[in-house]
């Protein structure tokens, strides 16, 4: 539980571009350009604890570039890791990006954090796999099996990937069970008949679960409309919309005495009836 004496957490927020991606070569062009944008623009900004990437953002989302995972999936350890690792060290701040990885079994799409000192602590591979729409996922990935979480500086975070934002136990057993304070909702929402109810299961997660939620999009034409919502929304205390599908490096602040504040002043999370429980 978040204590009153943690200090407020500084996240970047990096809405970001990805390219059409057809090798391995690519890709590696690809993550070493985007990390030396977010050097440039942490350059002469103030410093921040967390970085914050999208789902898969070291490849295109399509069917096409998932079926030549063969390819583009990388092990744990591989050169996208790499360069993120150096970016934290540089940077003196967590790094949490998105990848196709690939393991024994087959290819999942995973969420890896790595700390500031370039270690990987640990690895979420997405549990919920998304087959509406544009999104065909259950065709080339296999779901994960564990939740993840990690503190950073008195907070709580965990990362869920895209589509675990509409199943709404995820949410609520690393709240309620695990005492998560910020969620990073990384995803890759496309366009098409699902978008426009994406932010209203984000705002609800936040509000239901009383933790800061960042609902983190790639950008691009087909993309974009990032959101970061507070524990409690409402006139005083607004949802941040990205004001544009374009890239853009956002800083957010977290206050841990608005989250203790709405925590005890709405307590419909102590007030489940013991059923739920079981």
């Amino acid at each position: 539980m978040l204590s009153q004496n943690i200090g407020a957490l500084k996240v970047l927020a990096c809405q970001v571009s990805v390219p059409r991606v057809q090798t391995p070569a690519d890709r590696d062009v690809h993550v070493l350009a985007l990390c030396d944008r977010i050097r440039q623009y942490l350059d002469g900004t103030d410093a921040v604890d967390l970085i914050v990437l999208p789902e898969l953002c070291t490849i295109e989302y399509s069917a096409g570039a998932f079926s030549h995972l063969d390819n583009l999936a990388e092990s744990i350890d591989g050169p996208s890791t790499q360069a993120f690792s150096q970016l934290a060290q540089e940077s003196g701040a967590m790094v949490v990006f998105g990848m196709a990885r690939s393991t024994k079994s087959g290819f999942a799409i995973s969420q890896l954090i790595v700390d500031s000192t370039g270690q990987m602590v640990d690895c979420y591979d997405k549990m919920h796999l998304c087959h509406y729409g544009t999104s065909t996922e259950k065709d080339f990935f296999q779901a994960g099996e564990r939740i993840v979480f990690v503190d950073l500086k008195g907070w709580r975070i965990a990362p869920i990937i895209c589509y675990d934002i509409r199943i709404p136990e995820l949410s609520r057993t690393l709240a309620v069970d695990h005492g998560v304070d910020l969620l990073l909702h990384c995803g890759a929402y496309f366009r098409d008949e699902s978008f426009s109810s994406w932010h209203s299961f984000v705002i609800t997660r936040a509000m239901e679960n009383q933790v800061y939620l960042l609902s983190l999009n790639r950008a691009g034409a087909d993309y974009g409309d990032s959101l970061f919502c507070p524990p409690w929304t409402d006139g005083d205390q607004p949802a941040q919309y990205f004001d544009t599908q374009d890239e853009a490096f956002r800083h957010l602040g977290l206050d841990p005495a608005l989250l203790l504040d709405v925590r005890s002043r709405y307590t419909f999370l102590k007030d489940r009836h013991l059923v739920y429980q079981c």
